[in-house]
């Protein structure tokens, strides 16, 4: 695979990122982000919810994975500010995070990224193998509704309408591969939704863990 950024996932700035999620530490425990569950964040950027979810599940790790080395950096440099040491930076292709991450985790959270992902099947797969039988994969995803709608402090924001997802039309993606099944559906206004997909207790064929 080669090493190239999935479509339109740059990182958001913080301040009206914090406008849409001012309390990402809730927002992560109504995503099932509980105390004891070790955590992987898919392109993790500088941290905004792995800094979190961090927090909630220490003194377990929350491994966070991006292709950009400055964002990590920057993540690294929060944490030991914010004096977090279960953090771990994980530099690579989330395409492959199943080789990268030194173990199977409970949760896998890809936020505001799985619309951008070309080979959607390949890439729940390879979730499927970074997870442990009966783990989560999270996904966090801006509804299906005109660019033009989503604003933020009077600007639109969030991906092209075209690249968006319905509830319905992720879970599809998620389900066709079939480790996987629909555990619940959380809104998170104003403009997101949550999917919590468990993992059966089969075994991925993805890798050889």
């Amino acid at each position: 695979m080669d090493a190239q950024r999935f479509q339109n996932t740059g990182q958001p700035d913080w301040d009206w990122w914090g406008r849409l999620w001012p309390t990402p530490g809730a927002t992560l425990r109504r995503l099932g982000i509980a105390p004891g569950r070790t955590v992987a964040e898919v392109a993790c950027g500088n941290g905004y919810f792995a800094l979190p979810a961090a927090r909630i599940t220490d003194p377990e790790p929350v491994y966070a994975l991006d292709l950009e080395e400055s964002l990590l950096e920057e993540c690294a440099r929060l944490a030991e500010r914010q004096e977090i040491e279960n953090v771990v930076p994980v530099h690579g292709d989330a395409r492959q995070m199943a080789r990268l991450l030194p173990e199977r985790v409970d949760v896998v959270l890809v936020a505001n990224t799985f619309h951008g992902v070309g080979d959607k099947r390949a890439f729940v797969e390879e979730v499927a193998a970074a997870l442990r039988p009966g783990g989560r994969f999270t996904v966090v995803n801006w509804h299906d509704r005109p660019r033009e709608t989503t604003t933020v402090a009077g600007e639109p924001r969030g991906p092209p309408t075209d690249l968006r997802l319905s509830p319905d039309d992720t879970t599809a993606a998620v389900l066709e591969y079939e480790t996987f099944t629909l555990a619940e559906r959380i809104e998170l206004p104003p403009y997101h939704y949550g999917l919590l997909f468990e993992r059966t207790m089969g075994e991925s064929t993805a890798d050889g863990r």
